[in-house]
């Protein structure tokens, strides 16, 4: 069975684009503890697009207002060193997320992000957030809470990955001071 009918239901939504079902919402961590309801609700709302292997879902800098979910396919997220050179810091796959910090803080996107193979996202924007917290406080409390988890994780791995960057440049400091030295 192709990924592509488990999660897109045949009926395109009000904007002619694929629908997600329900059964593939409820497959993402995202939209964990959600009750029925929302979900479909969810369904008649949110869009599916394609993104093509090699091509931008976004760029660093770029204004937003939206978040991605994976459900087919694989993306990198890119990210600019103060040199200018781009650097692969993730490798994202179906069912994960993207693109929340700039929901939730308003900010311009802090990183690129690039499909690495023919790509399906689900589009939830700062309009579909809105909706839901309106319609349904409990469910709109539980996905910002399912989007917190998803940055805690992140923030201890980044924390892991900082504190083995240190280390390994502090011991090749040292290792390069000791060797340095002259003989008297």
């Amino acid at each position: 069975m192709s990924t592509t009918h488990h999660h897109v239901a045949g009926e395109p939504s009000a904007n002619g684009a694929p629908r997600v079902t329900v059964a593939a919402l409820r497959e993402i961590g995202l939209f964990g503890a959600l009750g029925e309801e929302a979900l479909d609700s969810l369904t008649t709302t949110l869009s599916v697009i394609p993104v093509q292997a090699g091509e931008a879902v976004f760029r660093e800098g770029d204004a937003a207002r939206e978040l991605y979910v994976l459900l087919q396919g694989e993306v990198e997220v890119l990210k600019r060193s103060r040199r200018g050179t781009e650097v692969r810091v993730a490798i994202l796959g179906v069912g994960d997320w993207f693109g929340e910090m700039s929901l939730l803080d308003v900010q311009r996107r802090s990183a690129t992000v690039r499909s690495v193979a023919p790509t399906e996202l689900l589009v939830f924007s700062a309009k579909d957030l809105d909706a839901l917290y309106r319609r349904d406080l409990k469910s709109y409390t539980l996905l910002v809470l399912n989007i917190a988890r998803g940055l805690s994780r992140r923030l201890r791995v980044a924390d892991g990955l900082l504190a083995d960057f240190i280390t390994t440049v502090q011991d090749e400091y040292v290792r390069g001071r000791a060797g340095s030295k002259n003989p008297a």
